[in-house]
């Protein structure tokens, strides 16, 4: 009997060392929740995410406020304090140890709204400075203020520029044309800010005469350009540089910058060249326009619109012999016109397009399908 009482014992002191050294392997976490008044919070969720291997736990605080796990592998965690789904507080890096469980993690549920309003003062919170010597105090200081000086331009700079946009979209160009002028003064560095303020002047100006009109296209322009200067490639930024040259009736700067806007973006080219084709046709040089609206058709074979205005343009270019009195006309000048019934048969030029045809001798057809469109019916004489 003593003999297996003894076997017992030894198997039992065996059993426990065992049990021992599992424990040994286990590691704990635990700590403190409490609000900025120094009282416990209760519920709040503490995830544990282990940084050095895959691994994530999570534990609530109890009516005391303290949380508590056990079982944790040795590893390195970063800890995060939640209430009510909103995290209010983390602390990071930290390594667990076998044994007993170290020092607490404690979590202030104010600390990170604490942080977040000295960061906005540009005055570093009680946490941050702890164990700091005097001068790094007084870095972080100058660092803190800089980027809260940083913050509060950023949010005024956000301000001006959406009140500019929404003034836009509701098209009083006066206030756009005031919140985009201050975005610019805040930040002149921003493409947006000075394409959106060239647009406001645009639109100002049209609801303006005389002196003040001209002041308004002036400064339109010299919104564009600043744009210009810190996006040279802006294709969309030399159209509309071109389209207010042409409202103000210089020709030459406008063909300049719309040949620029095709140069720059080939899906800009067509209506870029048929926007020259345009000004030069107002502007009373119908001659010189044919050759744009030749290449706005070769950038985009479908451009209804161009191919009437070539053949329009083209049909001014006719000759009369003085002997004969035979009319004749650049050989583009039916195609263009077909094709433009081709594409609109029931377009709003079509009555113009036929009556030119027929003035050319060209025989009008009357069954003019756009492949588009589907398959069409004949229509009589």
């Amino acid at each position: 009997m003593f003999a297996k009482l003894r076997r017992s014992l030894l198997l039992g002191g065996i059993v426990s060392i065992v049990a021992c050294s599992a424990w040994a392997q286990v590691t704990t976490l635990e700590g403190d929740v409490k609000d900025g008044n120094g009282q416990p919070v209760k519920d709040a969720v503490i995830d544990l995410h282990r940084t050095d291997i895959k691994g994530n736990y999570h534990v609530k605080s109890n009516k005391k406020g303290h949380w508590f796990y056990t079982g944790l592998p040795l590893g390195t965690y970063d800890l995060t304090c939640s209430v009510n789904g909103q995290v209010v507080d983390k602390v990071n890096g930290v390594k667990t140890q076998y044994g007993e469980g170290g020092q607490p993690v404690n979590f202030n549920t104010a600390r990170m709204q604490q942080a977040q309003a000295a960061a906005q003062a540009g005055q570093p919170s009680d946490d941050q400075t702890r164990g700091m010597s005097k001068e790094d105090k007084a870095k972080l200081e100058a660092q803190m203020k800089e980027r809260s000086e940083a913050i509060k331009k950023n949010k005024a700079l956000n301000d001006a520029f959406t009140g500019g946009i929404d003034a836009l979209k509701a098209q009083n160009f006066q206030a756009a044309v005031d919140s985009l002028t201050k975005a610019s003064e805040l930040d002149a560095s921003q493409v947006a800010v000075w394409q959106n303020l060239g647009e406001a002047y645009v639109g100002l100006a049209k609801s303006q005469t005389g002196d003040q009109q001209t002041q308004s296209y002036d400064k339109a322009v010299a919104a564009y350009k600043k744009s210009l200067e810190l996006k040279p490639d802006d294709a969309g930024t030399y159209n509309q540089l071109g389209n207010l040259y042409g409202a103000e009736k210089k020709l030459p700067e406008a063909q300049e910058a719309l040949t620029k806007a095709a140069q720059l973006d080939p899906a800009m080219a067509a209506k870029a060249n048929f926007n020259i084709g345009a000004l030069l046709v107002n502007s009373g040089k119908a001659a010189d326009a044919a050759p744009y609206f030749k290449k706005a058709v070769a950038a985009d074979p479908n451009y209804a619109e161009a191919d009437y205005q070539l053949g329009s343009t083209l049909m001014m270019q006719g000759t009369v012999d003085p002997k004969t009195g035979q009319q004749t006309y650049p050989p583009d000048t039916a195609p263009a016109l077909q094709k433009y019934l081709e594409l609109q048969p029931n377009g709003p030029h079509a009555q113009e397009a036929q009556a030119m045809l027929q003035a050319l001798g060209e025989k009008v057809q009357t069954n003019i399908h756009n492949p588009a469109a589907g398959p069409t019916r004949k229509r009589g004489k």
